[in-house]
């Protein structure tokens, strides 16, 4: 009877870890939101399969009569466990043990050791009492952080405040801010000392823990990216950190699925313009405008590029000509990519406004390094391989297709179409890829659908579970192949 109470006690705590485990992946990838996690995950059904079904078992196995109640959970913790494993073993993302986490499973196993004792002592049945420590951790941690927040809030602008010379740039857009981002560090620091942001951190948060943790004291110039997935988003940054400079790149119908519509995006992308600060704004010339901009902000507005011309992008480089201060200059650069020309032209007029010489940022675009996995150019193993995998939207893509259609040997796309955008575009991508490549091999399901109709000359290869990849490209590609990699969305998306 002993031994038995010990093996119930252990499949229940398989059960509940299994489906804190799995809850908390999903709030990871969806920036610890229950609203986004819930109601806008790309693949509800896994709800289905790896929480709702388990959880209704379990729940199920309490009205069930002794032993078997028993082997029903035991079943249950033994099928759910393998699943969980199968399933985070297939992931390509999977759950990052970050200090949050850490501190959500320490209070989990708390209330749960705290409860055990309880209902032994009560000598009351344990089994529906086990889910409320997953429910009381998940409380807790988030007031815990939220408090911690606030703590952290407080001193990144205690830190701000003893920084009084610091130079704040703000960079924004639908696509194209990291690139204009890291452009920017890079011509920059020809004259500063500058930090930006690092990877793609460009939440609240995030750049409140940006600033605690890695912002030194004597830079001079610190550039941060603003991202958004809400109204308000970017109003929160730009409050926060009151920018004296603000750049806003090309606005869209990215993350469409989360705006609704495309006013909604336009509104929100100008919020970084809310500084009281603000010296200057840098907005690329042919955005939607807002419906209204105060008049105070407006003239503070300057659109970019001005005039540009000789725009020549191939395989090999870029090169371009901008008119800065009545006169036409030549710029020639590594980056790939037409698109990248509003990109740097955007950091070459900040490099102009904050007193660099021309000939000085011409020699630092000549030097720019390109952004990882922004149109990357590698060569490897008889094949060149062109690592797109960060561009997302359907401008970026197309021009790499362009790019690629140079290229005079057998082409494969590797690419999921585009996420978080529309069917129209999806269409207009399947349209482009369909006229250049010999192979396209499309990951994952979300768009396999759309994209599989509307290409029909090129041979079509679909990949639902991304480990197959490799296996899948050495069997079907050739010495002095051209391979893109056409973003790469996480599988679950």
């Amino acid at each position: 009877m002993e031994e038995m109470f010990i093996i119930d006690t252990i499949a229940q705590w398989v059960v509940v870890l299994c489906l804190g485990y799995y809850g908390m992946t999903n709030l990871q990838w969806y920036n610890y939101s229950f609203k986004r996690a819930l109601l806008m995950h790309h693949k509800w059904q896994w709800h289905i399969y790896y929480f709702i079904l388990p959880l209704a078992v379990y729940v199920g196995s309490i009205f069930i009569q002794e032993p078997l109640s028993n082997y029903v959970l035991i079943g249950l913790s033994i099928i759910y466990f393998i699943a969980i494993a199968i399933w985070t073993i297939q992931l390509d993302k999977r759950l990052n043990f970050t200090q949050r986490v850490l501190k959500f499973f320490i209070i989990f196993f708390i209330f749960m050791t705290f409860n055990e004792a309880l209902c032994y002592i009560l000598d009351v049945n344990s089994r529906l009492f086990d889910l409320m420590p997953l429910v009381f951790a998940s409380i807790i941690s988030k007031i815990y952080e939220n408090i911690l927040l606030n703590r952290y809030i407080i001193l990144a602008k205690e830190k701000l405040d003893i920084m009084s010379r610091l130079i704040i740039i703000g960079v924004t857009g639908s696509y194209g801010k990291t690139s204009m981002k890291n452009f920017l560090a890079q011509i920059l620091k020809e004259k500063y000392r500058v930090y930006a942001t690092p990877r793609s951190v460009n939440t609240h948060t995030g750049i409140v823990a940006d600033i605690n943790q890695n912002l030194d004291y004597i830079t001079e110039i610190y550039i941060v990216e603003a991202g958004a997935r809400l109204k308000g988003d970017i109003a929160l940054i730009a409050q926060f950190l009151n920018p004296h400079y603000a750049v806003i790149g090309e606005v869209g119908e990215q993350h469409l699925e989360y705006f609704k519509k495309l006013e909604n995006i336009v509104e929100t992308k100008f919020e970084l313009l809310q500084s009281s600060r603000l010296k200057k704004a840098f907005v690329f010339k042919d955005n939607p405008k807002p419906s209204h901009i105060e008049p105070n902000i407006n003239k503070k507005i300057e659109y970019f590029p001005e005039n540009v011309r000789n725009i020549e992008a191939n395989l090999d480089s870029t090169s371009f000509e901008l008119f800065i201060k009545g006169e036409w200059h030549y710029f020639e650069t590594m980056v790939l990519g037409a698109f990248n020309v509003v990109n740097l032209s955007a950091a070459i007029y900040m490099g102009v406004e904050l007193g660099l010489q021309v000939e000085d940022i011409q020699k630092a675009v000549k030097r720019i390094e390109p952004v990882p996995h922004r149109l990357n150019k590698i060569q490897t193993h008889q094949k060149l391989i062109i690592d797109d995998g960060f561009n997302g939207n359907l401008k970026g893509m197309k021009e790499s297709i362009r790019l690629c259609s140079l290229y005079q040997g057998r082409k494969i796309i590797v690419t999921p179409g585009i996420v978080e955008s529309t069917k129209e575009a999806n269409i207009e991508l399947a349209q482009a890829i369909d006229k250049v490549f010999d192979i396209v091999i499309i990951t994952g399901e979300l768009n396999s659908k759309i994209l599989s109709q509307h290409i029909c000359n090129t041979q079509k290869i679909i990949l639902k579970d991304k480990s197959m990849l490799e296996d899948m490209l050495k069997s079907c590609s050739q010495a002095h192949d051209l391979v893109l990699f056409s973003n790469d969305a996480p599988n679950y998306i």
